[in-house]
């Protein structure tokens, strides 16, 4: 009898700390509405690390703004791209929210904009329900989407204080940020692979001959985050890939001397080799970017030491 009590007991034991690994785990809360756009819901996925630190990313697939139509297409929030990237984050504690935004092409810029920035107060103002830090909200997003997470870092983003809905009157503005191959000056995007995108996105075509005065240029210059760079920008980690077909790695060269010039933290991660896609395809001994990733973040979103400088102090050393 002696035998089976410690029998019992050892069971007993194992299911207790099966159990509290399991409830240790990450876990999805999916189909979360952000907003209502003519009826229609607005949706995000919140990823939940299997222990928090306490701050929230927002992440953006890239799709070249595009969505299928169709019922049964796989929505933004659950590409691929997700399952690639999230994964570090969670580890790292992060709280993870992935967008679905309006897309083209059925709608234009700045529709997937004003998705996104409603995304960003919708977690903002709900932080304390996801258990994160609403004054410090970091981006991750690539192509596409890293040209959004850009706009959130370049824009002011001041919400409307006479704004009936409260969530709203909150700030769209993001505290750091990471963009992979961002298409960040959009009037000089028209002869690249990437180019058509840009074209349905602004419902105007733009290519090295579009002058500057005219409806067009000002278009893809409206929606350029490189037009909104100041030295109130978060920082920012630009990678990108120097055989990039579809969106030129000179975009994030001048990102970076455009934020380097207003004195904002950044720094540019080159990936030899490498052309467009997530996974930078055809790259020669490319860095552990997804721990470049979370380095980034940890310095300055998490670690209190390396947020920004106030107004008038000095701000952090410009990296690589």
């Amino acid at each position: 009898m002696s035998r089976n009590i410690g029998r019992s007991l050892v069971v007993g034991a194992l299911l207790v700390l099966i159990g509290a690994s399991a409830s240790a785990q990450s876990r999805v809360e999916k189909n979360v509405v952000y907003g209502m756009y003519s009826g229609a819901a607005l949706l995000l996925d919140v990823h939940y690390p299997a222990k928090s630190n306490g701050f929230g990313v927002i992440f953006i697939s890239g799709s070249g703004w595009n969505a299928p139509l169709g019922y049964s297409a796989t929505p933004l929030k659950e590409s691929s791209q997700v399952e690639m990237y999230a994964p570090s984050l969670l580890q790292a504690g992060y709280t993870v929210f992935a967008l679905t935004h309006r897309a083209t092409p059925t709608f234009r810029h700045p529709a997937q904009l004003e998705d996104v920035q409603r995304a960003v107060r919708f977690i903002r103002h709900n932080a304390s329900k996801y258990g994160i830090d609403p004054a410090r909200i970091g981006g991750v997003g690539g192509s596409s989407g890293a040209h959004l997470i850009s706009l959130l870092a370049t824009l002011d983003g001041a919400g409307d204080t006479t704004d009936p809905d409260p969530t709203n009157r909150e700030s769209a503005k993001l505290q750091c940020v990471v963009a992979r191959a961002a298409p960040v000056d959009l009037t000089q995007m028209g002869n690249s692979i990437g180019g058509p995108l840009v074209s349905l996105l602004l419902g105007a075509r733009i290519d090295d001959t579009t002058a500057k005065g005219t409806i067009e240029y000002k278009a893809a210059w409206a929606a350029s985050p490189i037009n909104y760079v100041s030295a109130d920008d978060p920082p920012v980690l630009l990678i990108h890939g120097d055989a990039d077909r579809t969106v030129p790695f000179h975009q994030s060269e001048m990102m970076e001397a455009a934020l380097k010039k207003v004195n904002v933290p950044v720094k540019l991660i080159r990936i030899e080799g490498a052309d467009h896609g997530p996974d930078f395809p055809g790259a020669k001994n490319p860095p552990d970017y997804k721990a470049e990733i979370v380095k980034w973040l940890d310095r300055y979103l998490r670690n209190a030491e390396a947020r920004q400088s106030p107004p008038g102090e000095e701000a952090p050393a410009h990296e690589g």
